[in-house]
Formats: structure tokens, C-alpha cells, sequence
């Protein structure tokens, strides 16, 4: 690695987008993907950055890729330089729309099952001109794009520290994981925590925020790792696989709270206090906060009112 002063006009908008996505990915495999480029191409893009930076940013092995001390550093601006450019590129469409304001929010699955529908309807009223994104996803997709500045705000659970680096948190409220099943289910008539390995799992994947509350809850009360698990936090797909199968669901109270009250579904009486955890507004602490973003935090607050 070279010692000279670090020339940044070396550095390129496809130095930082390709160390972004590597970093949001997880693997250069991934983010070839997302990228459209070879790995050969991408692994040549990242050299360069680092030959400019005079430093090595990133690690590789079989787990896939770790930032080194100075390659989270850089990350970090990266990140924010990203960010304000795509808000000057909004900038300038919204001058072209006659001014019209844009808010991109992402919202966790119980939080837009939940509380995303009254918070929009009463947003909507209040500002009808601001042009509304919303996208949900996993934890850490929608903090990954909140940090690339894709995402004005996130609504969802505070994830673990090292999730939650270089964000902002409100919390708003509390919220625990639900046991759920089917209606009839033989469960329903006799619940027990021993018989739960006799039944198919719906468990949260690894990168979903309420996953260590679950296994800490699981460790708490003696359960082996589930044989016949399915790892997914998807709330279509888990409500209709319920409708056909004898699975038993580890879920957010938010994602099934209107099934529980139309009684499609039955939360069985396991004590799961220990998986509770603050659900409240990410945002990067950096960005301004827009009116709209004021007026929609607003509209948040609102709904839990209501």
C-alpha cells in the first residue's frame, strides 16, 4: 500500500457504491449481483479504492467479508456521501414535480401490518401533496438502505447495537413475539412447551431483530434448536401456510394482531415477556428532518393514540 498523501479526486462515485454494497451484502458474490458486475470487475474496483486510501478495508473468509477498523471509518462517510447525493438527485425531480415533497419510509412487517395503515391515512390528510414510498423488509435491509440514504426513516425494533451503528432511535413502543396457531389446533386444546417440537416452526431467520430475543427466550426455558424449522418472519406467507398445515408461528404480536382479534389465529399461553423489545423510528442522525418526516412521526404517534 502506497504512504502518499490520499489524492480524493482518485476516489469515484464506483468506488463507494461498490464498497456499500459489499458491505450491505454480506459477500462480493452478492453484490456482484447487485452491482451487474463481474467478480473480477469488482474486486478490481475495490483495489483501486484501497490502493487510493492507502489501506486495506475489508477482510475476507469463508463467513464472508468484515470490515477492518479503517474500512468501517470509511464506510461511515461513504454511507452519508451516498445519502446526499441521492437526496440533490431527488432534489432536483421534486424542483421538476413543481416542488413536491418525497418521504421513503420502510416499515418491519409487524409494524406495516400494525400501525403503518392509520399512520398513513392520518399523513395523507394532513400533507395529501408529499408523495408517499413505502417499502418493507427485514431488519437489515431497511437499515442498510436507510444508511445508503435510500430510506428517509425506518419504523421497526431496535435491532442489536452492532445493527444499529451510526442510526437514530425513537422509541414509540413495546412489543413482544406471539406463539401463534390455527383455529382447532390440537396445540390450542393442550399447550405445552415440550410438545412443540412435535409440530413444524415458523422461526425468525437469523437477520431478523426479534431472532436473538427468541433464542434467548428458547434458551431461558430449555428448548433444543427446532428439527423441523422453517426460518421466515413473512407475514403472507406465514397466515396462509397456518391455513393449511399444523405449524406452530414465532411472531411479532404486531404482524398477526388482527387475526388474533378475528380469531383466524390463537396466540397459545406461553410466557414469552422476555422477547419484548422497543419498536420506535430509525433515522440518520445527520439528515435534517424534513416537515414531512415531523408530520409523519406525528401521524405515528396518533395511531398508537387511536
Amino acid at each position: 500500500m502506497t504512504s502518499d498523501p490520499i489524492q480524493i479526486n482518485r476516489i469515484k462515485l464506483r468506488h463507494m457504491e461498490a464498497l456499500t454494497a459489499i458491505a450491505r451484502h454480506g459477500s462480493l458474490k452478492a453484490a456482484c449481483e447487485h452491482l451487474h458486475l463481474s467478480p473480477p470487475a469488482l474486486s478490481k474496483t475495490l483495489k483501486e479504492l484501497e490502493d487510493t486510501l492507502g489501506t486495506v478495508l475489508m477482510t475476507r473468509d469463508r463467513g464472508g467479508v468484515r470490515m477492518t477498523p479503517e474500512g468501517a471509518l470509511f464506510l461511515r462517510f461513504a454511507n452519508q456521501s451516498l445519502a446526499a447525493l441521492h437526496r440533490g438527485v431527488e432534489g432536483l425531480s421534486e424542483l421538476r414535480d413543481g416542488g413536491r415533497e418525497t418521504l421513503r419510509v420502510g416499515a418491519l412487517p409487524s409494524v406495516a401490518a400494525r400501525l403503518m395503515p392509520r399512520a398513513v391515512e392520518g399523513f395523507r390528510r394532513a400533507l395529501p401533496e408529499t408523495r408517499l414510498m413505502l417499502r418493507d423488509g427485514a431488519h437489515g435491509v431497511l437499515t442498510a438502505a436507510l444508511r445508503a440514504g435510500e430510506l428517509d426513516m425506518v419504523v421497526g425494533r431496535m435491532g442489536a447495537p452492532s445493527a444499529m451503528q451510526g442510526l437514530s432511535f425513537t422509541q414509540l413502543y413495546v412489543e413482544k413475539v406471539v406463539c401463534v396457531v390455527r383455529a382447532g389446533h390440537p396445540l390450542s386444546m393442550s399447550p405445552g412447551l415440550d410438545a412443540l417440537a412435535d409440530w413444524p416452526v415458523l422461526y425468525p431467520p437469523e437477520d431478523a431483530a426479534i431472532r436473538p430475543l427468541l433464542d434467548r427466550w428458547a434458551l431461558s426455558n430449555g428448548l433444543q434448536p427446532f428439527v423441523n424449522r422453517i426460518d421466515c418472519v413473512s407475514g403472507a406467507f406465514g397466515r396462509n401456510y397456518l391455513r393449511v398445515s399444523d405449524a406452530v408461528w414465532f411472531i411479532s404480536e404486531g404482524v398477526v394482531a388482527q387475526d388474533l382479534a378475528d380469531g383466524q389465529l390463537i396466540a397459545l399461553p406461553f410466557d414469552l415477556d422476555l422477547t419484548a423489545g422497543p419498536v420506535g423510528l430509525m433515522t440518520r442522525p445527520e439528515a435534517a428532518s424534513t416537515r414531512s418526516q415531523q408530520v409523519f412521526e406525528q401521524s405515528l404517534r396518533v395511531a398508537l393514540d387511536s
